[in-house]
C-alpha cells in the first residue's frame, strides 16, 4: 500500500450544471446562482488541510460542469489552491468540460492557468442518442469543441462516451467510436449506461417506461468496444478507460484504483489517506452554511481494517491493467485452483507474479474478487 509520501491527487467538486441529465447520479444543482457562495466556502475549506503530508501531482476539476465557471473564478480558485498546497512541477490538471461551453478565449485562459488536460463530455456523436441522454449540446457542438481544443494546442484531451442502451443500436455506437477516433484523442472513456437510484432514468425503469439492456447484450457491447479501441492502438487500462499510451492515462483517476492518497474539496467530495476515508455533505447549501460558520463540512468517515484494505486492493486492482500481486491470493490450494480455472476461462492472465484481468475479465470485474474468495 502506498505510503503518505506518495504524491497525492487533489479533487475539486464543481456542483453546477445548466440542467440535470436523466442518468447522472453525481451531486449537482441545475443552476449557477450559488457559484459565488460556493467559492467563498471552498476557500474556507482549503486551510483545513494545510497539514496534508507531501505534495500533489494531479488536480481534477469534476462535477457538475466545471466549464461553466468563468476564467476569473477558476483563476481565483487556483490561486488559493497553490497558496495552500504544494504541487509537483509536472502536475496534471484536468478540467471536465461540456462541448457547448467551450470558446477559443476560454481555452486560451485554461492554458494560461496551467490546465493541461480536458475531459470532454461528448457522450455520443449520434443526435438521437444525445436527445435520449438529455444532453444540451449537439453533434456539431461536440465536433466544433474538439476542433477548438486541437487548435488551442491541447494535445492531452479525452472524449467521454456513453453506450449500452436500446435507443442506440450497436451500429450507431460503432459509428460514434469511428467518429471519436477520427479526432485522435489522447484518451477515450466509454461508460456503459448504468441506471442509478436518485436519477430520472431510475424512475422510468420503475414505472416500466425504460428497459435496460439485458446482461448478455451489455457484455457483448463491452467486448466489442474493447476490441474496437485496442485494435486501433488504444490501451484498455481500466474497465471504462482507454489511452493512446501510458503517458495519457488519467494520472488522477489511477490514484482511486491504487489506494494512493487523494483529497477532495467541495460538496460530496471524498478523501482517502492511509486507512481513513471521509466525505463531505451532499448538499451545496449545507456545505456553504457549515464553512461560513467555521464548521467542518465532513459528513462522515471510516477507518478501514487490514482485511478491508486487502479486499479493496484486490477489487480495485482487478479493475485495471495493473492487476494485483499473485501473493494476494496466498498459497491455499483451493484459492490457487480457483485462480487456475479463471485463467483457463480467459478471465485472467498470470505473468511474472502479477494477476491481470483480460477484457473478458473486465466484463465481470465486480464478480472476480468473489470468484477468488473462499
Amino acid at each position: 500500500m502506498p505510503s503518505f509520501s506518495a504524491q497525492a491527487g487533489l479533487y475539486i467538486h464543481v456542483p453546477f450544471c445548466r440542467r440535470k441529465c436523466p442518468y447522472c447520479d453525481f451531486f449537482s444543482v441545475p443552476s449557477t446562482a450559488l457559484v459565488r457562495p460556493w467559492i467563498t466556502a471552498l476557500l474556507k475549506e482549503m486551510p483545513r488541510y494545510t497539514w496534508w503530508p507531501g505534495r500533489f501531482d494531479s488536480m481534477y476539476f469534476g462535477g457538475g460542469t466545471p466549464s461553466l465557471l468563468h476564467i476569473e473564478e477558476l483563476e481565483e480558485v487556483l490561486r488559493h489552491v497553490r497558496a495552500h498546497f504544494s504541487f509537483s512541477p509536472d502536475t496534471e490538471i484536468t478540467l471536465e468540460a461540456n462541448p457547448g461551453d467551450l470558446t477559443k478565449e476560454q481555452l486560451k485562459g485554461f492554458m494560461e492557468l496551467g490546465i493541461n488536460r480536458i475531459s470532454l463530455g461528448v457522450q455520443s456523436f449520434d443526435a438521437k442518442a444525445l436527445a435520449f441522454l438529455g444532453r444540451r449540446h449537439t453533434v456539431d457542438d461536440a465536433e466544433g469543441a474538439i476542433s477548438l481544443l486541437k487548435d488551442a494546442g491541447f494535445l492531452n484531451f479525452g472524449i467521454d462516451l456513453i453506450y449500452g442502451f436500446r435507443e442506440q443500436p450497436l451500429l450507431n455506437w460503432e459509428e460514434t467510436l469511428h467518429r471519436a477516433l477520427s479526432f485522435e484523442p489522447a484518451h477515450v472513456s466509454c461508460y456503459q449506461l448504468t441506471i442509478e437510484p436518485r436519477t430520472y432514468f431510475w424512475k422510468l425503469v420503475k414505472a416500466g417506461r425504460l428497459t435496460p439492456l439485458d446482461e448478455e447484450t451489455a457484455r457483448s457491447q463491452f467486448l466489442t468496444t474493447s476490441r474496437f479501441l485496442t485494435s486501433r492502438g488504444y490501451r484498455h487500462y481500466e474497465i471504462s478507460s482507454f489511452a493512446k499510451s501510458e503517458a495519457y492515462r488519467s494520472r488522477h483517476n489511477l490514484k482511486y484504483w491504487t489506494h494512493v492518497p487523494y483529497l477532495g474539496l467541495g460538496p460530496s467530495a471524498h478523501s482517502f489517506l492511509g486507512r481513513q476515508r471521509w466525505w463531505n455533505v451532499r448538499s451545496l447549501r449545507k456545505y456553504n452554511r457549515r464553512l461560513m460558520a467555521m464548521v467542518s463540512p465532513v459528513e462522515d468517515s471510516e477507518v478501514l481494517s487490514e482485511a478491508q484494505i486487502a479486499l479493496e486492493t484486490t477489487a480495485l486492482g482487478l479493475r485495471t491493467h495493473l492487476g494485483i500481486s499473485s501473493e494476494a491470493i496466498g498459497s491455499d490450494p483451493d484459492a490457487r485452483g480457483r485462480l487456475s480455472r479463471l485463467e483457463g476461462e480467459g478471465l485472467l492472465k498470470i505473468r511474472s507474479g502479477k494477476i491481470r484481468p483480460t477484457p473478458k475479465g473486465f466484463a465481470v470485474a465486480d464478480a472476480l474478487p468473489l470468484y477468488l474468495s473462499p
